[in-house]
């Protein structure tokens, strides 16, 4: 029997080259598919269980066998043609996605460019130029727009697998590291090791606070580091995540209330009283700073309760004589 070379190997050379999947495993798949096809259309044959398929890798002609013995029958490929052709996009299709897996799975936890290919109104649908990811609702970000051909810098978060058992690529636009690779892509200082992230915390879409201190036994300031010159690095890291995410850059102190006082910036405290047992932190502040210690809707004390890992109670007290903030300054810090 002889594989017509224009219907099998050469369209077979072009998926190979196009979808990068190795040719001889499509190959392998196609013996497979012929072996299949004989058992399914002579399951009275004896022996069917040592039968093999080998096609020349040169001429296309392809020969059943059973151990040594030509077996195969006149007219066999035309009869079986219909079964060969299904197994065959079956293998295809597993070998792609074979390939595809085991190209992201060295990519997890990493940042890439994707672009919306379809959303259903739940779930978005990226390109990811060798795939096609998701990104569920439960990771993205509220109120950002998933319309066709938008582009966004989504984290990869994982290889799971769909209802059916075929595998999937699951990004996110609001996992909190995201962030973080998005800082080390654009601060040399933490490539190199010389400035670290020591945890971040975040409302997507929101605000977040990244806590950063010098590795290595360096002398660098991881904050200026991160902001960059003019604030241009966390710039760029606030327009990746949609532009309108503040990001609060903080020193990392293992002294808890040095820490709390710096986690609540902007704001300014005036006292802090530490239950390190109870994990509870009973922070002071004027009447003027208390709008910028809570943020808006709570979000600026419940990030930094957590990034500090203590729970936190606002307590206002008069403004001081010194007392300089005007109403429509704290209104701008606030929002």
């Amino acid at each position: 029997m002889t594989v017509v070379k224009s219907e099998f190997l050469l369209a077979l050379n072009q998926v190979s080259a196009e979808r990068n999947i190795p040719a001889e495993d499509v190959l392998l798949s196609i013996e497979e598919a012929l072996v299949a096809a004989y058992k399914k259309e002579y399951p009275e044959a004896e022996n069917n269980e040592n039968i093999s398929a080998k096609i020349h890798r040169s001429t296309g002609e392809a020969h059943l066998f059973e151990e040594e013995r030509d077996i195969t029958p006149p007219g066999f490929g035309r009869i079986a043609a219909q079964t060969a052709k299904q197994v065959i996009l079956q293998k295809i299709r597993e070998v792609e996605k074979k390939t595809v897996v085991q190209h992201f799975q060295s990519h997890i936890g990493s940042c890439v460019k994707g672009r919306v290919i379809r959303f259903d109104g739940y779930n978005a649908y990226f390109d990811l130029g060798k795939a096609e990811a998701i990104l569920p609702k439960e990771e993205q970000i509220r109120q950002e727009d998933y319309s066709v051909n938008s582009s966004y810098t989504v984290y990869i978060k994982e290889i799971g697998n769909d209802k059916y058992g075929n595998p999937r690529i699951v990004i996110s636009r609001s996992d909190v590291r995201l962030i973080q690779e998005l800082f080390k892509r654009e601060v040399p200082e933490i490539a190199n090791g010389s400035v670290v992230i020591n945890k971040t915390v975040r409302e997507p879409g929101e605000r977040a606070k990244i806590a950063v201190s010098t590795g290595n036994g360096g002398a660098v300031d991881p904050v200026g580091a991160c902001v960059g010159q003019r604030g241009v690095r966390v710039q760029t890291v606030t327009d990746e995540c949609g532009g309108r995410e503040k990001i609060d850059i903080i020193l990392w102190n293992s002294d808890p209330k040095t820490f709390i006082i710096s986690a609540l910036s902007p704001a300014k405290v005036s006292s802090i009283e530490l239950d390190p047992k109870a994990k509870h932190a009973k922070v002071t502040v004027e009447e003027s700073q208390a709008p910028l210690a809570i943020g808006k809707g709570g979000i600026n004390v419940n990030l930094a309760s957590r990034l500090a890992d203590y729970t936190i109670d606002i307590v206002q007290i008069p403004n001081s004589a010194t007392s300089t903030n005007t109403d429509a300054e704290k209104k701008e810090l606030v929002s």
